[in-house]
């Protein structure tokens, strides 16, 4: 497995964990994060609180990796608050294996949860 293969397992982990500690250590602090449905993007440890203020009992669980380059791809399902749904998310590293670049594609568009503006750009 690539070093980024065993990074996207780890953020996901991480993720799943509540483990935030974890998680910023696999983050550049250049960060950005795009979720292309809500239009929104988050830059830096935004991403943290993103996560951490997301509403209801969310759950992640990595079905996927695929890594190559310096680019990584995976599948997740997860639920919110009991549903199901399927994420597809697209993770870039720089060269010291830090991810840079997340973006994130859920099946259907909607309009972001309230109480969000403070963390987030809409584009």
């Amino acid at each position: 497995m690539s070093d980024h293969a065993t990074t996207v397992r780890r953020f996901w982990e991480s993720t799943e964990a509540r483990d935030w500690p974890a998680l910023t250590a696999l983050l550049s602090p250049d960060l950005v994060y795009e979720t292309e449905q809500t239009r929104e993007r988050v830059r830096g440890p935004g991403l943290l609180r993103l996560f951490q203020e997301f509403p209801g009992d969310w759950h992640v669980h990595l079905r996927r990796v695929v890594a190559g380059g310096d680019a990584a791809s995976s599948i997740v399902d997860a639920t919110l608050d009991g549903e199901p749904m399927v994420a597809l998310t697209f993770f870039a590293f720089d060269a010291t294996g830090l991810v840079t670049r997340i973006e994130e594609w859920w099946p259907e568009p909607y309009e972001p949860p309230p109480g969000r503006a403070h963390l987030t750009e809409r584009f």
